[in-house]
């Protein structure tokens, strides 16, 4: 397989687009990268996988896949060896790291939505903690407007000519 033949199969996986990060080609889903190019000069993809399925991949066919060096590789980073991968092993491998990164990103959109619940359930139906929240609020602008503040935003930006 081929960097093209990469490329090609990883933007046929429904969503998928072609981004860069730090110089490199890469793969995301829903605005998250699920693959890369970063090591493309020794002819290697590489997938976000998580550790288990990088090391159940790794056991089953260790000329093709290695784990990235240092904690990107402990934490499921894996390269691909182009060279020595078919096309159904690369396709397979590819649309598990999409995968992966598709239910990360439902996780994550419905981790974020329970808590916005729980904080608007809590404080709609205590009234002590609407007023704790208000009183906050007004000592955060009450600090922001202080003199010293505004000293101290002038001497960080530059703006004290």
């Amino acid at each position: 397989m081929t960097l093209s033949d990469f490329r090609r199969i990883a933007l046929s996986l429904e969503g998928a687009e072609e981004g860069s990060h730090m110089g490199a080609a890469d793969f995301r889903v829903g605005g998250r990268i699920f693959a890369t190019l970063a090591a493309e000069r020794h002819g290697y993809g590489n997938l976000m996988l998580n550790p288990e399925q990088q090391a159940a991949f790794i056991a089953e066919q260790p000329e093709v896949f290695l784990p990235v060096a240092g904690t990107w590789g402990r934490n499921g980073a894996t390269h691909v060896r182009l060279a020595v991968a078919n096309e159904d092993v690369l396709t397979g491998a590819l649309r598990c790291a999409w995968k992966l990164r598709i239910e990360k990103n439902q996780n994550a959109r419905q981790g974020a939505l329970n808590a916005a619940k729980r904080r608007s359930a809590a404080t709609t139906k205590n009234p002590e903690v609407i007023l704790m929240d208000k009183r906050r609020k007004a000592e955060i602008r009450a600090r922001l407007t202080t003199h010293e503040m505004l000293e101290s935003v002038k001497n960080r930006y530059g703006l004290n000519d």
